[in-house]
């Protein structure tokens, strides 16, 4: 693997571990056995690198939720598959811990791919509800953009509820509630 990949690769493992603040540029030299000439010769410092691993974040994140969504089947089945996919969830979202990083938030270019993942899920799963709608899966009266943001809000939310319990519990209820509720709103 070249230096610029490890070096993005490390930087996405150490911000999801210990967020934006909490990596050090040698921290990540040393997760990528790279020297500082090393790393400084691919990105021009810390941010440019950060931004170079969330944007591989958000795209992997992006690929992984397309893999259910375009799987065939109902709006209902496709959005479950998404929704019941395995996930780190003690470990939280790659995207969503960096949002409580208030340096990620303070600079917009670091912000900027994170919007852009979470803009990109909730046009995506509005894209699907809208196509249940018009096979009459949902009822037409259902507001497809509102209901993609309860959808992203609630999967968010349920890796925080279970942060806090140390469990993976409490992101399988809400996970298992919003099923339900879909499930109800296509029967």
């Amino acid at each position: 693997m070249e230096t610029a990949e490890r070096l993005i690769r490390s930087t996405q493992e150490l911000l999801w571990e210990r967020g934006y603040v909490g990596t050090s540029p040698k921290a990540i030299q040393l997760a990528a056995e790279a020297g500082q000439g090393s790393m400084y010769h691919h990105f021009s410092g810390k941010a440019d690198l950060a931004r170079a691993a969330i944007e591989r974040s958000g795209a992997e994140l992006r690929a992984a939720a397309e893999e259910q969504f375009s799987s065939g089947g109902t709006a209902t089945d496709r959005i479950t598959r998404y929704l019941e996919r395995d996930r780190a969830v003690l470990r939280g979202c790659r995207m969503g811990r960096l949002t409580s990083d208030p340096d990620v938030i303070a600079d917009p270019a670091l912000r900027a791919p994170i919007d852009e993942t979470f803009q990109w899920l909730r046009t995506r799963l509005a894209e699907i509800i809208a196509e249940g709608k018009k096979t009459g899966e949902y009822p037409a009266a259902l507001d497809a953009t509102r209901t993609a943001a309860t959808i992203a809000a609630v999967l968010q939310g349920g890796y925080v509820l279970a942060r806090a319990a140390d469990s993976e519990q409490p992101f399988e209820q809400a996970v298992e509630g919003l099923i339900t509720l879909l499930t109800g709103v296509s029967a």
